[in-house]
């Protein structure tokens, strides 16, 4: 039982351990990235860059193979749509990243690092996503 849960955990480690070694996991370091007329901070782009890499080889590894390690096959989007809903999501997760200088993996991750800082912006990211699931109808 306790097999099933190492991989996500092991990987989820390794990608929170990442974010803090990059700095994402403090906000004003985000926010730098985010100021381009004012004091810019390109750490974000060298993060993103390095993930871009790593999921284009991840993509091309995933071609190959009949069905991932650890389950009996690959759970991939198949919508290209562009709904409202995901659009709106999009615009209200990009002004919350903007403004708290979080987003839901650097803030799980800060909860190590900074607990009472982060602890607020996880509290209502939790409270959230569980207004959308009493509100959302499909």
């Amino acid at each position: 039982m306790i097999a099933r849960y190492l991989p996500p955990l092991l990987s989820g480690t390794l990608f929170g351990g990442g974010l803090a070694l990059g700095g994402m996991t403090n906000p004003a370091r985000v926010r730098g990235f985010l100021d381009i007329f004012g004091n810019w901070d390109p750490t974000l782009a060298f993060v993103m860059g390095g993930a871009v890499i790593v999921m284009a080889i991840a993509w091309r590894i995933q071609a190959r193979l009949a069905h991932p390690l650890f389950a009996p096959k690959f759970a991939l989007p198949t919508r290209t749509d562009l709904t409202p809903k995901l659009i709106g999501g999009s615009a209200l997760f990009g002004i919350g990243w903007g403004v708290a200088g979080l987003c839901p993996g650097p803030a799980v991750a800060a909860l190590v690092i900074e607990p009472a800082s982060a602890a607020t912006f996880v509290a209502a990211m939790i409270a959230g996503m569980g207004i959308v699931r009493l509100i959302e109808k499909d």
